[in-house]
């Protein structure tokens, strides 16, 4: 027996020579424990960590998001490319517009001057038209200003489309708006001034009718008051060299323009702060009239900030501010946007819209009928 186990002791060391193995050795127990132990704890506590670090990893995230969903930022993104700013989104589009605007132009061709005149007919009119111009606008003279407003001319420039239009060079008869005006202005002078006035005018020849073309009437003819009155008036009041009804319309204009980039309110976003330098309209002797609290046409504080359903707009051609109300909702190309329209009563007689009796001037007597403004103090 005891030959036999060294025999097996023998036989076992050899075998482990030749695959290479090492002889096992019997370990303590406490040593064999403590190692495994150690391990187990090691493990655990990397399980633990990572644990951990994803929920404070999540803890984070949502919190981000609470604080990130908090914040209107759809809202901000809109605002601040809105603001008028060099740069800015809303700053390309509003110094040179990328839209086509036709102006057309529809005269009124009187036929019966002579029985009208001698005759008492009365004025028998014959629409010609459409003549038809592309206008081209930009904005010049930019000058930005620490108040949070800007300041700008407009530079329109008018094309003939001849392919939309009928011949320009055909002639028409229409009033001597020059001649009519200087009447009309003069019923407030002394008889003894009229008088005076209506020989001076016969002496230079001049009649209530013109005959004209359609291209002279829109864009300029010779006119003899028109001339005297671009000679001898102040020059606040002075008018052009000739007379033509979108004379004044074509080049740079000389009005001066300045309104509110949106940086100190939205709540006056693009409404005037001053009109040539004044802050009121100088053709109006009172309020409400003379205010130019409005928007100049190209930006409209939003409704979200306003909470009005009323908004005013500067028409330069009628010289006054038109409030303009909020209809409803509609949608243009999947757009939801706002419907404003002018009241009923904006040219209605002082009698019942006390709010225009300061557009008839000093004389109330002198308002023109319902539907009618005079435009004389701003225009000629």
């Amino acid at each position: 027996m005891g030959l036999h186990k060294q025999y097996l002791k023998v036989g076992q060391s050899a075998k482990n020579r030749l695959f290479g193995v090492k002889p096992w050795r019997k370990t303590p127990a406490s040593s064999e424990g403590t190692s495994a132990i150690q391990m187990l704890i090691s493990e655990q506590g990397k399980v633990n960590h990572g644990r951990m670090a994803v929920i404070v990893f999540g803890l984070f995230t949502l919190a981000m998001g609470i604080i990130m969903s908090s914040i209107p930022w759809l809202d901000y993104i809109i605002l601040k490319n809105l603001r008028l700013m060099n740069g800015s989104l809303s700053y390309q589009y509003w110094q040179r517009p990328g839209v086509i605007r036709l102006t057309k132009v529809y005269i009124f061709n009187v036929t019966n001057v002579d029985g009208f005149l001698n005759q008492g007919e009365k004025p028998k009119l014959t629409e010609i038209g459409p003549f038809v111009y592309r206008e081209d606008m930009e904005k010049i003279n930019i000058k930005f200003h620490e108040n949070g407003t800007v300041t700008f001319q407009h530079n329109k420039i008018l094309q003939f489309v001849p392919e939309l239009s009928v011949d320009k060079n055909c002639r028409v008869i229409v009033p001597n708006i020059p001649l009519l005006t200087l009447t009309t202005q003069s019923n407030s002078l002394p008889r003894l001034v009229q008088m005076t006035l209506s020989i001076m005018l016969r002496a230079m020849g001049l009649r209530p009718f013109v005959n004209v073309t359609a291209e002279e009437l829109i864009f300029g003819y010779e006119d003899t008051l028109i001339s005297l009155a671009h000679k001898f008036f102040p020059k606040h009041r002075r008018p052009l060299s000739r007379m033509g009804l979108l004379l004044g319309r074509n080049g740079t204009l000389n009005e001066v323009s300045t309104i509110y980039t949106g940086h100190t309110s939205m709540e006056e976003f693009g409404y005037l702060d001053k009109l040539n330098g004044l802050d009121h309209l100088p053709y109006w002797p009172d309020t409400p009239c003379n205010n130019i609290r409005a928007s100049e046409g190209s930006f409209f504080p939003p409704r979200k900030y306003t909470h009005s359903d009323t908004v005013h707009m500067y028409d330069k051609d009628l010289c006054r501010i038109i409030p303009l109300h909020f209809h409803g909702l509609t949608s243009k190309n999947g757009i939801e946007a706002g419907i404003y329209t002018p009241p009923d009563d904006i040219f209605e007689l002082p009698e019942k819209q006390p709010d225009n009796k300061c557009y008839c001037g000093h004389n109330a007597e002198m308002c023109p009928a319902k539907g009618l403004q005079n435009i004389a103090p701003c225009q000629f």
